[in-house]
């Protein structure tokens, strides 16, 4: 099969291209530095003609309110639009655990938009929702600082390693489209503020893991079972602690 992943230059998507090239498929990364641009459409056509499926795992430059919106419904509607001239057979997109439960951020509320754009389509499809990649810990990290303790609501989670997240989205991929949503998830779950003290453990960063319920994530308050999945997931193989000392030891 002929599949186009757009975003396939980076983290997710370039793991991804890689396993169905493995798997024998012609994977085309698309991404504006290989002159493929869903805001603009340049390159948009000639990327996906002959596609049997889109896999669209691009992410907004910008977790700004009205930059996220803009960039989703752009990159969707325009992604969509071009499917549909191509014929192509299957759209799966990338998404988030709990996206309708943080409605707080417009991150996440530009991820709902997203979702509603591939749903309203004639495309067939699948959502694949994913929990944090093990990799973004730093990056909550950096957005719970405050000063020397990093807040964080001692609510759980479920992570997964982004080398889990493209083995099952390559599977989803050569599967038939479920037309609804499918969720994925780390093989344990454990509280978000423990997640940020390991990672700073690893990293011997001195500063303190505070765990305060009003602690925001993003801009979101947080539930208990804010960021994880419903029944069934499909789960990762890798656990954190083995990531986390694979990633120190190649550091």
């Amino acid at each position: 099969m002929k599949i186009v992943v757009i975003g396939g230059t980076g983290l997710i998507g370039s793991k991804t291209v890689a396993n169905l090239t493995r798997m024998g498929h012609e994977a085309i990364a698309a991404a504006p530095n290989t002159g493929v641009n869903t805001l603009t459409g340049e390159g948009l056509a000639e990327a996906l003609a002959g596609a049997d499926v889109v896999v669209d795992v691009a992410n907004s430059p910008s977790f700004e309110d009205d930059a996220a919106m803009a960039f989703f419904q752009t990159a969707g509607r325009n992604l969509l639009a071009a499917e549909q001239v191509a014929g192509v057979k299957h759209h799966v997109a990338l998404s988030v655990v709990g996206t309708e439960r943080l409605q707080a951020s417009g991150y996440f509320r530009a991820k709902l938009a997203q979702e509603a754009l591939i749903e309203a389509s004639p495309v067939p499809w699948t959502i694949v929702r994913s929990t944090q990649f093990f990799q973004f810990v730093g990056g909550i990290v950096h957005s719970a600082a405050a000063g020397d303790a990093i807040r964080l609501p001692p609510v759980q989670i479920q992570p997964i390693a982004a080398d889990d997240v493209a083995a099952i989205l390559a599977r989803t991929v050569v599967g038939a489209p479920v037309n609804g949503m499918i969720e994925i998830a780390g093989p344990e779950a454990f509280r978000l503020d423990v997640f940020a003290e390991q990672y700073l453990d690893a990293q011997q960063d001195p500063r303190n893991v505070v765990a305060d319920p009003e602690a925001l994530y993003f801009g979101a308050r947080l539930e208990e079972r804010s960021l994880t999945p419903g029944a069934d997931p499909i789960l990762g193989e890798t656990a954190f602690e083995d990531w986390l000392n694979e990633s120190m030891a190649a550091d």
